[in-house]
């Protein structure tokens, strides 16, 4: 069997990696790269730029509020953990939408609506902390979670709506009637 030197490159911003016969044997940095083909091949590349996800999640308050809570999170592979990152997880979006799902529903159901969206940040910090720790195990690093929106149902937000709407009219009235009392 005849070996070739193939020429291949790794495009600006990513690595590549190597596997001689089918196993793992380095790490192709950007550029043109020269390979004895068909020993050694290019198996992937992977990209070193933070990536963005955003995760919608359904999820309940502490005072039974049902509510969509969109997070959006910021990751990247960790440069010296690129073997990590290729070979011990396949789908990295669907493993951090469960995470982010999991850490969501099991920190606001313990906040009244009110408090979740006053403390965004709390379920914010708890995201980015878990998933920091779990992640860095498969070779990734977490940038930072935001919390983008927390919308609870459109009935219970009319019903919101319609209570600060009365408690304004009922304050404008004592208003006025204070007004006419000074007049008299």
């Amino acid at each position: 069997m005849d070996t070739c030197c193939c020429c291949t490159y790794v495009r600006g911003g990513e690595v590549g990696v190597l596997e001689r016969l089918g196993e793992y044997s380095g790490i192709a940095l950007p550029g043109l790269q020269c390979i004895m083909f068909p020993f050694v091949q290019l198996a992937s590349q992977i990209s070193l730029r933070i990536q963005m996800l955003d995760v919608s999640c359904d999820t309940k308050t502490l005072d039974n509020v049902f509510c969509n809570v969109k997070v959006s999170v910021m990751y990247r592979v960790l440069k010296d953990r690129v073997v990590d990152a290729n070979y011990k997880l396949s789908d990295v979006r669907s493993q951090i939408r469960a995470y982010v799902n999991n850490v969501v529903r099991s920190t606001l159901p313990k906040m009244l609506l009110d408090d979740g969206f006053k403390d965004k940040d709390i379920v914010a910090k708890d995201v980015q902390s878990h998933l920091s720790d779990i992640m860095k195990e498969y070779g990734y690093e977490i940038i930072n979670v935001l919390v983008i929106d927390l919308e609870p149902d459109k009935v219970v937000k009319h019903s919101m709506n319609e209570i600060n709407a009365s408690q304004r009219m009922r304050m404008a009235a004592a208003e006025k009637a204070e007004a006419n009392k000074i007049m008299q």
